[in-house]
Order: structure tokens, then C-alpha cells, then sequence
């Protein structure tokens, strides 16, 4: 019988039902290598990633009177959220709280888990379905790269098929979890940036082709030796793959960083990790964060003490993370 109708939000969701705030938690990740930038088989880059723990993006969406944003990454927030706002048609404004943010431009892929974040916050605002492949491709992430977007979504170890013909972000191939025992040394120079935006461009577009032989010496590196490593979770056969691949991609990108590191300094500090034991050493993107793999929290611990006594972390951070079986926190309040 009559009444009035209930209110209902442009979403069809009603809006009593709509939360007040929405809080998202997203992890960095560690790109660990193309795969095939030949193109040769009508499909480049191809991509393998993983997820950690930390460093990580938290922010708190709500709608609001008038747009606010505080907190770090200010101006790539503001142009997310106004793309979000006109694709989903939104009249109205918000207000972004940062609590925390990825360091950006350290290869730790910070520009695609803040866009998925603005993306996922305000659609989960809205009572919108979830977009993430579309979404990245609207904020211009997943050019190269769909590791970023996988990893938001389910967390663990990633690998992508590579950019075809299209303008969709590379299609999502294979996911694994990560042993809960290992872990990954980061080592980071906040006071540098590696390559992004117009820069990164065309330092792609300086480099000579890569030999067919290559692209397939690093997709045999992936498919039989790095992943069956993982399944039988054997670290040393793991650490040696991924080694492998981070040799052949760095020597690849080496006169576009100056050599296999982006840093001097970082790469001191990956060939002592390396010399007392650790394995996996590797540059995640154009860095200049550099990684590096031990066997357990207790390894870990010993390894970053024998860099921190032989004085080649100067000046550098060094964190021990785990690696994150699960994608995105979303949570509603």
C-alpha cells in the first residue's frame, strides 16, 4: 500500500543500505620480470609479480559536502576520483582521508593500488559492482603490466599474458600462494625515484628489440623452473629462477638505468645480502627498490644484521616482509 517510495541510490542500491565510509588496505608489490618484449608472437611484456605485506595504501572514502583530500598523493587521488565521478555519473562530492601510501615511483607499484583504491572505495560508496580490469583501463594503469591488478584482486604470486592487439589490460594467466615461512628484504632509497610517466616511455621506446632466444629463456625461467619451485616450495631452485630472470631482464634495461640497478648504493647492498646467503636478488621494476629472498623470519634477521654491520645500508632503508596470500581490504563502516 502507499507511502512514499524508498530512496534509492543511482546504483539501485537503497540508500539506507549505502555505507558512510569506506576504508581500502592494498599492498606494494615486487614486479620480478617481463617475460617477452620481442612482441614476435603478437603479444608483449608478460609479466610476473608478487605481493608483501608492507609498505601499504590505506585510505578512508565518504561522501561529503565538498571534495577534500588529505594526506599524501593529493593530486593523483583528485584526478582518480574525477575520473571515477564522471564515469559512474556522480553528482556529488567526497572526501579522501590517506592514512598511508606506497612510496611512489620505487617499483613497488604504487600508482595502480592507489588507483584501484580510489576506484574500489567509491564504487563500494555507491553500491556499484566491482570493475577492477576496467577501472585500471579508465585510469590509465595496466599499460604494460597486469600483475598490479591481479594482485589487487587475490594477492600471492602473479603472472600476466602480455599486451595484445586491444587496449585491455593484460588477461590474468596464473596465480600461486607464497610459503608462509619465506621472506623478501627490501632495500629502498627514499631519496631517489626510478623511472615513470613520459621518462618511462621513452626509455622504452630507446630500447633495441629484445631477441627473440631471450623472451624464450625467460618464459622457460617462469614456467619450468620459478613455478615449480613454488609448488614444491623449494626456495634455492626459486631464488636461482628468479635470479636468472632479473640478470637477463637487467643486462636487457641496463643503458636505460645506468646497469642492472638503477642504484649504486642498492646494488652494494644486494651483493652483500647475496655473499651471505640470500637468494632471489633482484630490482623490482626500474626500482631503485632492490629485493631479496631468505628461508625463513629467523634467516631474514641474520642476513639484514650482516648488512647493517658491513655498512652498505647506509643512507638506505631495509625492511623484512612476508609475502600476502589475499588481495585488497574493503571494508565498509
Amino acid at each position: 500500500m502507499g507511502g512514499m517510495p524508498e530512496a534509492r541510490s543511482l546504483g539501485g542500491m537503497p540508500e539506507a543500505r549505502l555505507p558512510g565510509s569506506v576504508t581500502v588496505a592494498c599492498a606494494a608489490r615486487l614486479h620480478l620480470g617481463f617475460l617477452d618484449l620481442n612482441g614476435g608472437t603478437g603479444r608483449r611484456f608478460g609479466s610476473i609479480g608478487l605481493s608483501l605485506d608492507q609498505p601499504v595504501t590505506r585510505l578512508i572514502a565518504r561522501r561529503a559536502a565538498a571534495t577534500r583530500i588529505s594526506g599524501p598523493e593529493h593530486e593523483r587521488i583528485a584526478r582518480y576520483l574525477a575520473l571515477m565521478r564522471r564515469h559512474l555519473g556522480l553528482d556529488i562530492h567526497h572526501e579522501i582521508v590517506m592514512e598511508e601510501a606506497i612510496p611512489p615511483h620505487a617499483g613497488l607499484g604504487s600508482g595502480t593500488q592507489l588507483a584501484l583504491a580510489v576506484a574500489t572505495a567509491i564504487r563500494r560508496l555507491h553500491g556499484r559492482a566491482a570493475d577492477l580490469r576496467g577501472d585500471a583501463g579508465r585510469l590509465e594503469r595496466g599499460a604494460r603490466s597486469g600483475i598490479g591488478i591481479g594482485l589487487f584482486r587475490h594477492g600471492g604470486l602473479v603472472i600476466d599474458g602480455g599486451k595484445g592487439a586491444g587496449a585491455a589490460p593484460p588477461p590474468l594467466l596464473a596465480r600461486a600462494r607464497l610459503p608462509a615461512a619465506w621472506r623478501i628484504l627490501l632495500v629502498l632509497d627514499r631519496d631517489r625515484e626510478g623511472l615513470s610517466g613520459s621518462c618511462e616511455r621513452a626509455a622504452f621506446r630507446s630500447l633495441a628489440p629484445m631477441p627473440a632466444a631471450m623472451a624464450g629463456t625467460l618464459c622457460r625461467l617462469v614456467l619450468m623452473q620459478a613455478l615449480p619451485a613454488l609448488a614444491e616450495q623449494d626456495l634455492p631452485a626459486f631464488g636461482a629462477a628468479i635470479g636468472a630472470i632479473q640478470d637477463h631482464v637487467g643486462d636487457y634495461f641496463a643503458p636505460s638505468q645506468g646497469g642492472r640497478f638503477t642504484r649504486p648504493a642498492v646494488a652494494a647492498a644486494l651483493g652483500v645480502l647475496a655473499a651471505t646467503g640470500a637468494t632471489g636478488i633482484g630490482q623490482s621494476s626500474w626500482g631503485p627498490t632492490g629485493f631479496a629472498f631468505a628461508a625463513s623470519p629467523a634467516e631474514a634477521q641474520r642476513l639484514a644484521a650482516r648488512l647493517q654491520d658491513s655498512g652498505a645500508a647506509k643512507g638506505l632503508d631495509l625492511l623484512i616482509c612476508r609475502g600476502l596470500n589475499h588481495g585488497a581490504s574493503v571494508k565498509a563502516g
